[in-house]
Formats: C-alpha cells, sequence, structure tokens
C-alpha cells in the first residue's frame, strides 16, 4: 500500500505580513496531482489542518476544496486534529464525510477504532491519534498523573489492543500529533510542555508499522517507522533552512517500509542575513538573497536611521528587523529578549523569583508554578474552541 504523508497545513496563516493563502492553494493542488501521479493509495495528514480554533472562512474554503479535490480522485485521506485545530468544529459531520473515503479522526475515545483499508495483501488498519492534551482526556484514559507520555501511551494500548484481535497479517498505520524525543523544533510551533516536559519517547509507538508524525514542522526521520512529514510551507524564519517536503510510504505485504521524500513548491526562498546595516547593504555575497524573504539582523552599535527602508532598496521582501548590537553576553545594555532567547516561560518565572528575594524557587514552589503554567494553557485552550 502507498501512502502520501503530510501535516501541519496550518490553513489560515500568515508568513509575517505576508498572505499565504496562494500558497496554501498551490500546495493542495500539488498534493492532489501528487496522489493522482504516484498512484497513491491514501493519504495522511497528522494534525493542524487548520491555523486556530476558529479559523478565517477563506481558510475554511480552501480546506473544503482540498476534501472535495481528494473525493473527486477517490484515493483515502485519513485526518487527524491537532493541537492549534479545534477538534469539534473540524470533527463536525466526519460520519457523512467518511461515506466519501474522508476519514476524521478527532475523537480521543476512538482512538482504537481504525479506518480499514485494504490492497492485494490485506487489510492495513488507520489509527487516528488526535491531539490529546493531557488535562482533557486523563479521565478518557483513566491516568493519575496527566501527561503526553502517559497519556499516548494509553491511546497506544487501545491501538495494540486492537491489532492483537485482528487477523494475523493485519499491518498498521498511526497518525499522532506530538513531540517525539529526538525531534527538532522551530519557532513556528505552539509549546505544548506539560509540566515542564512536551517530549514522549518513540518507543511508545512500538508494534505498529509506521506512525505519521505531525505537530514539528521540520520533516523528520526518528527511526525508519517513525517520520514527520513537516509543514509543506514555512512559518517562520528558523524553518529557512528546511527543505519543505512529503513522504511517500510504501507498506510491503509484511510490514517493510520504504519511504521516498517528494518536495513541495516553495513560493519564496527564506534568507537570514546578519551584520550592520552598510555591511548588508554592500556585501556582494548577499547577492542571491535579494529576491528572498529575508530577516536582517543589525549589528550596529547605534540604531540606524530609516533601515527598513534602506534594506527595501536591496532586499525589497524583508520582512523582519531584529537589532542585536555585537555586545559581551553580561553587558548590561545586552536587549531583555536576547537574555531570555531559548528559555521557557518556566525558566523566565523561576529566574525572576530569585531576582526579587535572592535565592531561587524550591521543588515544592516549582511544582506550584508548572501547575499555574499548564493550567493558564489548558484554560486558553478550552477558551479558543468554546468561542
Amino acid at each position: 500500500m502507498r501512502l502520501l504523508h503530510t501535516s501541519d497545513w496550518h490553513l489560515g496563516r500568515a508568513f509575517h505580513r505576508v498572505n499565504m493563502f496562494g500558497a496554501q492553494s498551490e500546495f493542495i493542488g500539488h498534493l492532489v496531482a501528487t496522489a493522482r501521479e504516484r498512484e497513491v493509495d491514501a493519504v495522511v495528514v497528522a494534525g493542524d489542518v487548520y491555523d486556530r480554533a476558529v479559523p478565517p472562512l477563506a481558510a475554511v474554503e480552501l480546506f473544503d476544496e482540498a476534501l472535495h479535490r481528494l473525493a473527486d480522485l477517490g484515493v483515502p485521506t485519513v485526518m487527524i486534529s491537532g493541537n492549534h485545530d479545534s477538534a469539534r468544529r473540524l470533527g463536525v459531520g466526519a460520519g457523512l464525510i467518511g461515506r466519501a473515503g474522508i476519514h476524521l479522526r478527532t475523537d480521543p475515545a476512538a482512538c482504537g477504532t481504525p479506518v480499514l483499508l485494504a490492497d492485494t495483501h490485506g487489510d492495513v488498519a488507520f489509527y487516528g491519534l488526535p491531539y490529546l492534551e493531557p488535562a482533557l482526556v486523563k479521565d478518557e484514559f483513566g491516568v493519575e498523573r496527566p501527561g503526553h507520555a502517559t497519556v499516548l501511551a494509553a491511546a497506544m494500548d487501545r491501538v495494540r489492543a486492537d491489532l492483537a484481535a485482528r487477523a494475523p497479517g493485519t499491518r498498521s498505520v498511526v497518525l499522532a500529533h506530538a513531540f517525539v524525543t529526538g525531534g527538532e523544533a522551530s519557532d513556528s510551533e505552539r509549546d505544548i510542555a506539560v509540566g515542564g516536559v512536551a517530549a514522549v519517547p518513540a518507543g511508545v509507538f512500538d508494534g505498529v508499522d509506521y506512525a505519521a508524525l505531525g505537530h514539528l514542522h521540520g520533516c523528520q526521520t526518528i527511526t525508519d517507522r517513525v517520520r514527520y512529514s513537516g509543514s509543506p510551507l514555512p512559518y517562520s524564519f528558523s524553518e529557512a533552512s528546511h527543505r519543505k517536503s512529503m513522504w511517500l510510504v510504501d507498506l510491503d505485504a509484511d510490514g517493510t517500509v520504504a519511504a521516498e521524500r517528494l518536495d513541495c513548491p516553495v513560493p519564496r526562498e527564506l534568507a537570514r542575513i546578519r551584520g550592520t546595516l552598510e555591511e548588508l547593504l554592500a556585501d556582494p555575497d548577499l547577492a542571491p538573497h535579494q529576491d528572498a524573504w529575508v530577516e536582517a539582523t543589525l549589528t550596529d552599535a547605534v540604531r540606524p536611521a530609516d533601515p527598513m527602508a534602506r534594506l527595501a532598496e536591496r532586499f525589497p521582501h524583508t520582512l523582519s528587523l531584529v537589532f542585536d548590537p555585537d555586545r559581551a553576553p553580561d553587558d548590561p545594555d545586552v536587549s531583555y529578549a536576547r537574555r531570555l532567547a531559548g528559555r521557557s516561560d518556566e525558566e523566565i518565572a523561576e529566574d525572576f523569583v530569585a531576582h526579587v528575594r535572592g535565592a531561587g524557587p524550591d521543588e515544592r514552589e516549582r511544582t506550584v508554578l508548572r501547575d499555574a503554567f499548564d493550567a493558564a494553557r489548558v484554560d486558553a485552550a478550552v477558551r479558543e474552541v468554546a468561542r
């Protein structure tokens, strides 16, 4: 069976101030054309179809177009909700849509109920594990200490139990939306850490033939059987080095996996350039970036006049301007943003406690801080879905 694995479309999202609707529409066309030309047997979409719980109308219309085009092609599609999606909204009409071969899996309670597709070698069971927010699904899975590892492990126990009851030789594919240990994150993914921990071990997917992952925006191979497709388009300059693609996966009769990486259309190259304003305007080595979307980091000791306008004369698609004067890390004039770069909200709060009273929080206080951040994140997610 031949699968096309994609995820993290983020329909409705912009890239800085650039509307990405045209690029997203082009990707949908590319996806459909690839499914047809490469004779794909099933498309799997591992979450974050939309960029937010209540997407703009244009994004909904593009999603509707994608579903119609895939259904017209006659290629079954299995799709899960991600942490950016509203599972309930995305899953509306799932029963009816399923009759057209588009299988939406957004209900955590249905993790152990697969979509069954068949080829000449027998059945392939597709299990959809939507994004599992630990605090919201702990009762469904009967876990005492909610965390990504525990709820995902409980969901996978249901998958393995169902698979064990099926005919010998039944192959299996799991779709999941999570941060798996060994994956490399970028700036454009929403934080899903619980208790300060976001990652789950790849071993949680043991026992299935292929795990099609979503959430991280870089295409990555965790193991031969556990892969991220990444997002088909860039959504932050931290993805400048990404090669945007999908996985074409062949699942043999015995469950052996062979994967080929297929490139996605690139609307415009990304470039991150750094130096003083005069250096960036004069450096001949930067000429290849003149038609790229540019993030420029200026290292001038004093902020120059009209930097964006002057940069735009050479780099007309400059979208982001960062000021980062070359100073020693202990220089008191180092920017607040630079001091906080790479630090989690919890670490910043702990530093604040240490600054105010001269000593950092003890373990009990760290637990209180973690619980407060987790509660705030869950409350924000619930409020967004309820809008």
